[in-house]
């Protein structure tokens, strides 16, 4: 062994070593090609499983495309319909997420209240709940003999359940919770003493929210928003069981597809095309938060 690589590998014996930035960097240089360039063979061969496994299904999605009717099929009044509902309904829901989720995402990081933790578990609860129990749900707490849908249709005539309004409902129920987990994380990660030194000089905390906070969270909002928008946009078991599949008023997308299989497989392929292109498309637009590592 030569003196530098002995001084090297003394360097590397002991983590409290003098200052010696050159030496250390060559050190450094010398090990993390050795870390990383290596792939051991029992690894590489599940992950190319997994990617393939992961691939191959929208692989053949676009295989089997319909690419020369594709135009005449996305064209045709019921998929006109359906995706026209899709989008209406998913920036509604959208739109109730931020006006009920930004406030409760606040709540959750910038309060300390008694079961705190319990609230989050709840809030986040939609998250890993099978859609359908959440339509059921909906069910038994909107419907016309739910235990809030009965007052409603008593006493302002208002029915949710098989309406327009339900599936906004019912997607929001679902999609809300990732603008919760978006906004709350942002807002943990944004230094609180902005707002503390807003309220020295005389802002209400409302004021220093909206003045200060919220340009400050902003990214996190728009990320937990196309979030909330894609996953309303996708979402099948809570609206079927809680809005039905009454096409021009409560036929979605999903829901489109689900039906189309039946009868018309290449309408529900164009279709799910459609949806893949809305999901490229968010991953695209939220690349800078999910996509790109940290160096």
């Amino acid at each position: 062994m030569t003196e530098p690589d002995q001084a090297d590998a003394e360097v590397l014996s002991r983590g409290d070593a003098p200052d010696d930035g050159p030496r250390r960097s060559r050190v450094r240089s010398r090990v993390r090609p050795g870390v990383r360039g290596g792939v051991p063979l029992p690894l590489l061969l599940p992950a190319l499983v997994g990617l393939a496994f992961l691939l191959l299904p929208l692989l053949a999605l676009l295989v089997w495309a319909p690419w020369r009717g594709l135009p005449d099929l996305l064209t045709s009044t019921e998929v006109w319909q359906a995706l026209q509902l899709s989008l209406v309904c998913a920036t509604a829901a959208t739109g109730v997420s931020l006006v009920l989720g930004v406030p409760l995402a606040w709540l959750l990081a910038r309060t300390d209240f008694p079961g705190r933790g319990f609230v989050r578990a709840l809030v986040t609860l939609p998250l890993v709940l099978p859609p359908v129990v959440g339509g059921v749900a909906l069910l038994l707490a909107l419907g016309r003999n739910g235990v809030v849908g009965q007052l409603l249709d008593a006493w302002f005539g208002i029915t949710l359940p098989f309406t327009t309004a339900g599936v906004v409902v019912a997607e929001t129920f679902v999609a809300m919770p990732f603008l919760v987990v978006s906004v709350e994380g942002t807002l943990r990660a944004a230094d609180p003493r902005y707002e503390e030194a807003a309220a020295t000089l005389g802002a209400s905390r409302f004021t220093a929210f909206r003045r200060v906070t919220l340009p400050l969270i902003a990214p996190g909002i728009a990320a937990g928003a196309v979030l909330a928008w894609a996953r309303a946009l996708g979402e099948f078991g809570a609206t079927i069981t809680f809005a039905g599949n009454f096409p021009g008023r409560t036929q979605t997308m999903p829901l489109a597809v689900y039906l189309a299989l039946q009868s018309d497989p290449d309408a529900a392929i164009a279709l799910s095309l459609v949806l893949l292109v809305v999901s490229i498309a968010v991953l695209a637009g939220l690349r800078d938060r999910w996509m790109t590592g940290v160096s």
